[in-house]
């Protein structure tokens, strides 16, 4: 998908970026000209550009482009004043130290989860959710809490952003489903993933809400089925809610003020 044709040649450079950030790899000209949207010209116009900026880095000896310096930068400085993780570390800290679980904090960008911190657990297990990746809201803990408690518009949009691909057998794979756990959840507070995005990984997740509901972030202590269970992870819900809460009300004094 390209950029709206209102956000001219910024938009475009920026949906070129997320490209190469996407690939995952060093990713060559003729891949992201294999992905359609951008004549070779205006595609090559806008990687020079990018590259100039210092935005993204070319190898000429690979002939291959990556993420570069500058936006490195700019990515730690958005951490620092527009995430919650610097925030909540001491929380995590302390949340991690008690549970010997994983612990992840998660913001919703653009309907989907991005998780911008994690506490590795005693015994660490491999999975997707890490510090700076982008995961999918209607089948992850901290996705559903954050649904759960937005404002009915917010809801609507961010499920026509949802793929519902079938992760597991387990997973929430129609808006219907989803809807129908997202009551459930507001109801008793807190969201399960019951392994419904990775088969194996089982997670208890709260919202991080403001003083009036507003939702700026959820965090969550995740296990596994060979060591734990949905039933132990709820009975810490109410020490995870405590943490949250906790979390919220120095984030909303300091760095997330309600508007108007």
């Amino acid at each position: 998908m390209t950029a709206e044709q209102g956000d001219g040649t910024v938009g475009k450079a920026l949906d070129v970026l997320d490209r190469v950030a996407a690939a995952g790899h060093p990713v060559r000209f003729t891949e992201l000209l294999e992905q359609g949207g951008y004549p070779k010209a205006t595609l090559y116009r806008l990687l020079q550009t990018l590259t100039h900026q210092g935005m993204v880095a070319y190898d000429a000896d690979r002939q291959t482009y990556s993420l570069g310096v500058r936006l490195v930068r700019l990515a730690h400085a958005a951490w620092k004043t527009s995430s919650l993780a610097p925030i909540a570390r001491p929380y995590l800290d302390e949340l991690s130290a008690e549970t010997g679980e994983t612990i992840h904090l998660a913001q919703m960008d653009g309907g989907q989860v991005l998780y911008v911190d994690k506490r590795n657990a005693t015994k660490p297990v491999e999975m997707f959710a890490q510090a700076g990746k982008v995961g999918p809201a209607y089948c992850t803990g901290v996705g559903k809490a954050m649904l759960a408690f937005l404002p009915d518009a917010a809801v609507d949009q961010a499920i026509t952003r949802q793929s519902f691909h079938p992760y597991t057998l387990r997973t929430l794979d129609t808006p219907e489903k989803l809807r129908a756990e997202l009551a459930v959840i507001r109801r008793r507070g807190h969201a399960f993933d019951a392994e419904e995005h990775e088969p194996g990984i089982i997670c208890c997740a709260a919202p991080i809400l403001t003083s009036t509901g507003r939702v700026i972030g959820a965090l969550s202590v995740t296990s596994t089925t060979s060591r734990s269970s949905l039933a132990a992870l709820e009975a810490r819900s109410g020490r995870i809610k405590e943490t949250a809460a906790r979390i919220a009300a120095e984030a909303e004094s300091w760095r997330f003020p309600e508007q108007g």
